[in-house]
């Protein structure tokens, strides 16, 4: 499986009534942290390396999760001085990616529910510069909607809109081919508004997935990440028998 790049470097700002001294990322889902869930997930699929690109409380995530070796995975750290944005945080982790020839991107204060195997299948088959998870929503209100071909290739991109109808979204999981990395300058950079739309000519492409959708970024969605923890437990049970 390739190697796995999570964006844990986000400020939380609106997240701070719930948590405000300790990174979204850490957020406690029941007693244990949302990310640590994450990593146990990917790890539960086969991903063995993951490199963190950290930047707010960035010593706490460090200090949580060390070298990744308590939970049998391997982890480095790539801490951004100030914030990048998502494709700069990226583009800051390139030297971790140098014997990689593509490489999974996730948003570290999201989850989604995939088969990362058939993920990875559908980018290599499909000879894809990048492949973006996709998830049918009924309130795509919050979120960017994405327009898809018949043939999964995606057309486009959409800026969120504030309408309150169903919609496929950004699932906040990517794959990319190492030579994207190439065309990305160094600095503050989005991948959701800078990187994708320009690489749309290329040949971006479209997984959609049915699966458990959590974002984390309010609240309300916070309160409902109960739901994940619950999954773990199901499938750590699950994995045990």
């Amino acid at each position: 499986m390739p190697i796995a790049v999570l964006l844990v470097g986000g400020l939380g700002t609106r997240l701070r009534s719930v948590i405000s001294e300790r990174p979204k990322a850490l957020a406690p889902i029941g007693d244990t942290p949302f990310l640590k869930l994450v990593l146990l997930e990917l790890k539960s699929q086969g991903i063995q390396r993951v490199v963190l690109c950290t930047g707010h409380f960035a010593e706490q995530i460090e200090e949580e999760f060390g070298n990744g070796s308590q939970l049998g995975i391997e982890i480095e750290y790539s801490r951004e001085l100030q914030p990048l944005g998502t494709g700069g945080a990226v583009k800051l982790a390139e030297k971790y990616l140098a014997n990689c020839s593509e490489f999974i991107v996730l948003n570290g204060d999201s989850f989604l529910e995939l088969e990362f195997k058939a993920f990875v299948r559908v980018h290599r088959e499909n000879r894809a510069t990048a492949t973006v998870a996709l998830r049918r929503v009924s309130n795509a209100a919050r979120y960017g909607t994405v327009e898809v071909d018949k043939d999964g290739k995606v057309r486009s991109f959409r800026e969120k809109l504030g309408v309150k109808e169903p919609g496929i979204i950004n699932g906040g999981v990517y794959i990319f081919e190492r030579e994207v990395l190439g065309e990305m300058p160094e600095g503050v950079l989005s991948l959701e508004k800078d990187v994708l739309p320009k690489l749309i000519v290329q040949n971006v492409r479209g997984f959609q997935t049915n699966g458990l959708f959590i974002d984390i970024g309010t609240p309300e969605d916070y309160a409902k990440a109960q739901l994940l923890l619950k999954r773990n437990s199901d499938v750590q049970n699950a994995n045990v028998d």
